[in-house]
């Protein structure tokens, strides 16, 4: 027979391991990604819903309910401009990780390579500055400049992910860059057809992030 001492210690054991079961499936603290970005980001020659930002934050809120994506993104948008742009952005909204994918409209224009890592760095330091994470996307540009400025383009963002140990994400529309069908009459933005797509990466890479 079991003592009346031994059955409420039983019954107090029983008691914490639910709330321990229960506590750890409480979420404690939303995230709130502010993405800070160019056409690529910005749903270019379409409607907003219908870009891959707002599926994805619609896909990514089904796993994690406080997910929110801050999406600031402007057509057009440079380094420079997103620096200038960002530290009120940054004081106006609750913000967990900066996601910068600039640099793009730069590299088109053949900005100094040092004007465009300057301007990088300086938003992953205001967003360290805040205790921010920083997410920084590698961006790819057609070889119109040369093979000497592209190479250099391109190698400047894997350099400043390892310098500022920040996050960085591989070039996000690679995949479907190289299928015309999926691109649009430019070619260097994707169609509507390619938001799902794209879509569905950033999902895929968000899950794994967070």
């Amino acid at each position: 027979m079991i003592s009346l001492e031994t059955c409420s210690s039983l019954i107090r054991r029983a008691y914490l391991c639910v709330l321990l079961g229960v506590a750890t499936v409480v979420p404690v603290h939303a995230t709130n990604v502010l993405l800070l970005g160019d056409s690529l980001s910005a749903s270019y020659g379409m409607q907003a819903s219908k870009g891959w930002a707002s599926i994805a934050e619609k896909e990514l809120i089904k796993t994690y309910p406080d997910f929110r994506l801050l999406n600031f993104s402007a057509s057009g948008e440079t380094t420079g401009g997103g620096k200038a742009r960002l530290a009120r952005l940054l004081e106006k909204n609750e913000v967990d990780v900066l996601w910068i994918e600039l640099g793009g409209n730069d590299g088109l224009r053949g900005y100094p390579i040092n004007t465009i890592r300057y301007n990088l760095s300086a938003m992953v330091k205001m967003g360290k500055d805040k205790g921010i994470k920083v997410i920084v996307t590698q961006i790819q540009i057609p070889p119109n400049l040369g093979k000497r400025y592209t190479s250099m383009f391109t190698g400047l963002y894997p350099k400043l992910a390892a310098k500022e140990d920040i996050t960085l994400m591989p070039f996000f529309i690679e995949s479907v860059a190289v299928k015309p069908e999926l691109m649009q009459a430019d070619q260097i933005h994707p169609n509507e057809k390619a938001q799902p797509i794209i879509a569905k990466e950033i999902v895929e890479y968000f899950k794994n992030y967070l």
